[in-house]
């Protein structure tokens, strides 16, 4: 596998991630409503592609990949639905509630991509290892 490549890939996104929150720190609230709708875009396809990638593993680790392919759109159609809800809030207390719990989330989804990047390294790991292991044994019943 191309793991260096795959890895190259998701640091770029997390570049990229990062670049995006510093320049939303000055935008206006329709800026916003315009990145995040571009940002939910691209979460869309990067869920497709990892769906599709996913579709090619092993039969055992498919019921993982579902679980984790449901646990994404559940957030994302909840972050949808956040985002047009809280257009059509008007009292200051409720907006300031709801910014709460946005950053609640945010920094469980950062939680969360941490452990994904944690458990990538493990299962790129076990691959490489289980690899040499193959490669071992071949050689030793050559």
């Amino acid at each position: 596998m191309e793991y260096e490549q795959r890895l190259s890939e998701l640091r770029r996104r997390v570049d990229e991630v990062e670049a995006s929150v510093q320049a939303a720190a000055t935008e206006t609230h329709a800026d916003l409503q315009q990145r995040m709708a571009t940002a939910q875009a691209e979460a869309a396809r990067s869920l497709d592609s990892a769906e599709q990638r996913a579709t090619r593993a092993a039969a055992e680790e498919q019921d993982s990949w579902d679980q984790m392919r449901a646990d994404a759109r559940a957030k994302a159609d909840g972050l949808r639905a956040k985002a047009e809800r809280r257009a059509n809030e008007v009292d200051a207390s409720l907006a300031a509630a709801d910014a709460e719990w946005a950053e609640a989330d945010a920094d469980a989804a950062i939680d969360y991509a941490t452990w994904a990047v944690e458990n990538a390294r493990l299962a790129i790991l076990d691959a490489i290892d289980a690899r040499a292991y193959a490669a071992e044994r071949a050689a030793t019943v050559a």
